[in-house]
């Protein structure tokens, strides 16, 4: 170890001081061995990770769970290699997929270890094992990725790695659960003895060990310093547990617990769970060698977008902005500088240092020249921390002369590649705004919901209303931050804008009438429970004299035994032009046993409206005891100028019973007939009509399935010009590629022309990886008929998720009613 410290010295590529009290600390752990904790005769040693590289001996590091490791690598041949072992749990195929990417997030090299075949219960396979390998130009941080097909969880292997690479950090992350995140530590080598290394956090730290073997009387906790902290005893049930108090300075330098047999499960706050809003929240970093750690925690998300690829007129001038960040506890410099891998060209930055606060970010733009016809620049920019420890990376800019393959229609699916969306496969950078759905007018204007406020489109350039500065009325309200219950937006037949906001613990109702200039606010009658809202917004046929009608779900009960079975009141307000202002009403009571609204993918439309009718569409959760086939589909009409309410008709199930994800969606078409679609989750939507036009009470065709066996969750519908019905949901699919070992989420499109069934469904957008994903997909409708989609990707991956900034979302249109489709520029908007 003197030795890698003296080398490391020499070609000063790291931090001399910082690398010095890592390797001085993993000195004395490693003397430290020996004196805690009765290590069984048999058990060796963990081996450091480049010891027996690209010998046939096996891996010491066996551990469970996905995810991947951050490699601080130098120039020269960076090699990893990357073993899995089948734990034969279940009849799963288990196919690893390891990924090396740069710095800049290009994936270099895919590699699979295929599942070996075994039975179940045959117990640990033999060792499956791939090499990836890359030669490094410049530092900075590499990383590998590991999924598995069938194994979100990482439950049904063994995977461990060994590297050249001097400085790594493992993130333990796996596929999401619907629970507190939690990364717990599995060690599956009972063979060898070891270390976890870990960045201790300020507050306490419990350590809840559990299966630890039988010959195991203690664990032992150091600190930085090398200090013993605790022997840990371990019950005879194999279970160890020891609460450190918190304290103001536990400094950089990772803590080590160390294991006489590398068996057990481990957890750790700080590492592997988190109280929300901690510094370093859900970043399951760790490592089994202390001479590997690098100070990543604090620079995480350094310089981002790690990429980014733009297309332009030949000899214009561009600018870009990089987001540089610091992710430390306190102000750190960093220095900036820009790198030019084939030749300098017209690339600069103003600045060349940035002074950042802790958990601050500044933007930072990068101006250049478009070159010339036919030609790609490319430039690095550079960030390395002011703190000697010769941290550093880059991100990658790439500039290419012309017009951009995303102002152009693709031919669906359009298939996302790890590290490889729209911009990196299409060159698309939007110019509009694009956290929310798009919305439009009477006279086609966009308008999108910002987190400010509104935007809209004037005179061929974006504008925001920040509602902190435009509400007018009451004058209550004025200066006050507005808040976002719902991000849909609506217009009635005098082109008034309508959205729900939040203020000062109520829930408003918005209104403009002069383009999102100025806004004035009606209060809702509140309740102990403030509940989500619907809003009536334009799906085609639905624009009234009213200002749009509003539901209200306000959860009254949950099922402990039954996670998705809720129970609420839902209610519906009917407001009101009164004097030029707007009066909102009392509810009225449509459901005491209303299961819910599923709103953040496919915004389901739970109201709407033609003339003085108000149609309302909303599941039931049902008695647990009871058989059903799904969650029972209601509507009910109420008539504003009467007073009077329907009683609810029942339309279909949507299978399975109570669950929330079924949240049905209701349109009109031209001729006033009633639409639904009863939402589902993971089954065929059910699609009913009414038979007589703007009325739920005229009775309704029997519900049928949109296919047969298709996985559908996440209704988002609308209603065409010529009254062809659209649906765009997440359609699971499996066996076929790009995942043919595995199931997978698409994004997909649906259509039933008027006098016609449901056609078959179009894929529109495949994932990167397989397992779950999600697209909190928004679909809407111009005034011209135009699909307008709202997208993102989510995947259930953390290691993929985490190392992101922000989102993916993006806008895609289609002109022709599905029949092609594009990214939207604005062009579009013209």
């Amino acid at each position: 170890m003197l030795v890698a410290a003296e080398r490391a010295r020499v070609r000063g590529v790291i931090g001399m001081r910082w690398f010095a009290v890592i390797m001085v600390v993993s000195i004395a752990l490693g003397a430290a061995c020996v004196c805690s904790g009765d290590t069984p005769p048999e058990v060796t040693a963990l081996q450091e990770a480049d010891v027996n590289l690209g010998s046939e001996e096996p891996i010491d590091l066996q551990i469970g769970g996905c995810g991947g490791v951050y490699l601080f690598a130098e120039p020269g041949e960076l090699i990893v290699e990357v073993e899995k072992r089948d734990r034969h749990l279940h009849a799963r195929t288990t196919d690893l997929r390891a990924l090396l990417v740069s710095p800049d997030r290009h994936v270099l090299q895919e590699e699979i270890i295929p599942d070996d075949g075994g039975e179940v219960g045959s117990g640990l396979g033999e060792p499956g094992r791939v090499v990836l390998s890359t030669q490094v130009e410049r530092p900075g941080i590499y990383a590998l990725n590991v999924t598995v097909t069938q194994d979100r969880y990482g439950d049904e292997i063994a995977w461990g790695f060994r590297t050249n690479c001097e400085h790594y950090l493992v993130e333990t992350s796996r596929g999401h659960r619907d629970a507190r995140h939690m990364e717990p530590l599995v060690l599956l080598n009972p063979g060898v003895s070891g270390d976890v290394c870990f960045l201790p956090r300020r507050a306490e730290i419990v350590i809840d060990v559990s299966g630890v073997p039988d010959d195991v009387d203690a664990l032992a906790l150091y600190d930085g310093d090398g200090k013993l902290l605790a022997e840990i005893p371990v019950d005879d049930r194999g279970n160890a547990s020891h609460t450190v108090p918190a304290a103001d300075d536990r400094g950089a330098v990772p803590w080590r617990l160390h294991m006489p047999r590398y068996s057990a499960i481990v957890q750790i706050d700080g590492v592997t769970r988190w109280e929300r809003g901690e510094p370093f929240e859900n970043l399951s970093l760790w490592t089994p060698h202390a001479g590997s750690w690098f100070p990543f925690h604090q620079y995480r998300w350094l310089v981002t977008p790690y990429s980014r690829k733009i297309y332009g007129e030949a000899g214009k001038l561009g600018e870009y902005s990089f987001r540089v960040h610091n992710n430390a506890r306190s102000e750190r410099s960093i220095g900036l500088a820009l790198e030019f891998p084939e030749g300098a060209w017209d690339a600069r930055i103003p600045v060349d240092q940035v002074a950042l606060g802790a958990d601050e970010a500044i933007e930072v733009p990068l101006r250049f020249t478009v070159p010339p016809q036919g030609e790609v620049r490319r430039v690095h920019l550079r960030a390395t921390p002011q703190d000697g420890s010769g941290l550093t990376t880059y991100a990658t800019l790439e500039v290419h002369e012309g017009d951009a393959p995303a102002e152009k229609p693709f031919d669906p699916p359009l298939t996302l590649k790890p590290y490889a969306h729209e911009n990196e496969q299409l060159g698309y950078l939007p110019t509009y705004p694009v956290e929310n759905q798009m919305y439009f007018d009477l006279n086609n204007q966009p308008y999108a919901r910002t987190a400010r406020g509104v935007a809209t489109r004037r005179n061929g350039e974006w504008v925001e209303a920040d509602l902190r500065e435009c509400v007018t009325e009451p004058a209550s309200m004025r200066g006050v931050a507005i808040g976002r219950p719902s991000t849909k937006l609506a217009f009635d037949a005098d082109n008034d804008l309508y959205l729900l906001g939040t203020a000062e613990g109520e829930v408003v109702l918005l209104r403009s009438t002069d383009g999102a200039r100025t806004f004035d606010a009606a209060v809702f009658p509140s309740r102990e429970r403030r509940g989500s809202f619907d809003i009536d917004n334009f799906s085609g046929h639905n624009t009234t004299e009213y200002p749009p009608a509003v539901v209200r779900y306000t959860r009254t009960a949950a099922d402990p035994k039954l996670m998705w079975r809720r129970i609420h009141d839902l209610e519906l307000f009917a407001p009101r032009k009164v004097n030029g202002r707007i009066e909102i009403g009392e509810p009225i009571l449509i459901s005491d046993m209303c299961i819910g609204l599923s709103a953040h993918s496919g915004i389901p439309s739970s109201v709407v409206s033609q003339g003085s009718k108000i149609h309302v569409a909303w599941g039931e959760a049902t008695d647990p005891e009871l058989d059903v086939p799904g969650v029972p589909t209601y509507v009910a009409t109420y008539d504003r100028e009467t007073g009077e309410l329907s009683e609810p008709a029942l339309v279909g199930y949507g299978p399975p019973a109570n669950d929330i994800h079924n949240s049905p969606s209701i349109t009109i078409d031209s001729e006033g007939y009633l639409h639904v679609l009863i939402g589902t989750h993971g089954r065929p939507f059910g699609y009913a009509r009414s038979l007589q036009p703007n009325d739920a009470s005229g009775g309704w065709t029997e519900p049928r399935l949109l296919g047969e066996g298709l996985s559908q969750t996440y209704v988002g519908f609308v209603c065409g010009p010529d009254d062809t019905l659209h649906s765009v949901f997440r359609l699971w699919r499996s066996g076929v590629e790009p995942h043919p070992r595995s199931s997978f989420g698409t994004l997909a499109h649906q259509a039933m022309p008027k006098g016609e069934f449901w056609g078959e469904p179009q894929v529109l957008v495949v994932p990167p990886f397989s397992e779950y994903s999600v697209y909190y997909h928004r679909l809407t409708i111009d005034r011209r008929g135009r699909l307008f989609l709202s997208k993102d990707y989510w995947s259930t991956f953390w290691f993929y998720r985490n190392d992101h900034v922000g989102d993916w979302r993006t806008l895609m249109m289609s002109p022709d009613g599905g029949r092609t489709w594009k990214m939207v520029t604005d062009a579009d908007f013209e």
